[in-house]
């Protein structure tokens, strides 16, 4: 059957990935992203692409996104906030303005866009919403702290929403990625919003993002309302929920990068 569907963040790492994926005949891919270069390029690797630019945090463009996309197609069937950026400086030194922007993208990025997109659901009461947050979306961890903290909020979040859905057939799913093996370290923001520009070593050992995109789709097939994607680093999860002494041990030894 075929589906629209929408993914943030699509120009490269995740969720390029998942839209190759998602590539078939019959669907209908929606590309965003605030690089229209990147996007149009993903694009040509599809059979049916929309490429449509937008920077999440900015609430206008986002009203008018859901607008275009509301007028072209009329209804969703699986909206991925895949956008992000993550965080590589100390709490003590990451500026203000930094911390805003972190949060801005990547917690009321999400969550204003699948707000206004939610109409869009409700047309016929069914599809998922999926929200990209991270292994440190469950635990703190260094020179991650907005990073961190904006994606223990997005938990908070759309857990509410799936409850209040619950009397519809809207799916909804908060992914939590370890390493990933995808350029995000490079795109990290140091204190003061300059580019980290290094491959962590972690993320260079990470697992693949065919791997994640097919756990992401596995999850959305089964209707799982939250997954966990990676390697040994998943493990602090269950130690940080079960084993709070452990995780801490573990964690002030454990390479930041």
């Amino acid at each position: 059957m075929s589906k629209i569907i929408w993914i943030t963040g699509a120009g490269s790492g995740i969720g390029k990935a998942l839209a190759l994926a998602y590539n078939t005949h019959d669907n209908t891919i929606i590309l965003s992203g605030r690089k229209r270069h990147a996007l149009e390029e993903v694009a040509q690797n599809l059979t049916n692409a929309y490429v449509l630019p937008l920077d999440v945090s900015d609430e206008q463009a986002i009203a008018n996104a859901v607008t275009e996309v509301s007028e072209t197609f009329g209804h969703l069937d699986i909206l991925i906030n895949n956008a992000g950026v993550s965080q590589r400086s100390l709490a003590s030194e990451t500026t203000n303005e930094v911390g805003r922007q972190l949060m801005e993208v990547n917690f009321f990025g999400s969550v204003h866009l699948t707000k206004a997109a939610l109409p869009l659901f409700m047309h016929k009461k069914a599809g998922s919403i999926v929200a990209m947050s991270s292994a440190a979306g469950k635990f703190g961890f260094p020179l991650r702290s907005y990073y961190a903290a904006s994606k223990h909020a997005l938990h908070g979040w759309y857990e509410t929403l799936s409850l209040e859905l619950k009397d519809t057939d809207i799916h909804v799913m908060v992914v939590c990625p370890g390493r990933i093996k995808t350029d995000i370290s490079k795109n990290a923001l140091l204190g003061d919003g300059a580019a980290h520009a290094q491959m962590d070593l972690g993320q260079e050992k990470g697992v693949s993002v065919e791997k994640c995109v097919k756990a992401i789709q596995r999850g959305i097939r089964t209707r799982k309302s939250e997954i966990y994607i990676g390697g040994g680093e998943v493990l602090m999860i269950y130690f940080k929920r079960y084993a709070p002494w452990l995780f801490r041990f573990i964690a002030k030894r454990v390479s930041a990068k």
